[in-house]
């Protein structure tokens, strides 16, 4: 079973190699953070580095902070060394309405 998932798997990313930046990202993201995050949160949009993931509250977000080197490293592995920085937002959150603490989160 392992050997089919591994097979899966290079083929999503041959695909997503393929696919543009901006998309590759957005699509590559239920893949890199599982079924019951993807559950919960939305990729929306990638430019200059950066992927937007929107989640429902600030506990996810604080929750998903924890794992941003792995969904980092599992990013760019899929897609070529693309992604730079994962951005948590609200749902209707504008990127002007975000600001970096200190620590390097994101808040209103």
């Amino acid at each position: 079973m392992e050997r089919a998932a591994t097979g899966l798997r290079k083929i999503v990313a041959e695909a997503l190699s393929k696919a543009p930046a901006e998309d590759a990202a957005v699509l590559a993201w239920p893949l890199v953070c599982g079924t019951a995050v993807a559950d919960k949160t939305k990729a929306i949009a990638f430019a200059e580095g950066v992927l937007r993931v929107e989640v429902p509250d600030a506990g996810w977000r604080k929750q998903l902070h924890d794992f941003l080197p792995h969904y980092l490293v599992a990013l760019n592995r899929i897609t070529g060394g693309k992604v730079e920085r994962i951005e948590f937002i609200f749902p209707g959150e504008q990127k002007k309405d975000i600001q970096r603490s200190a620590d390097g989160r994101f808040q209103k």
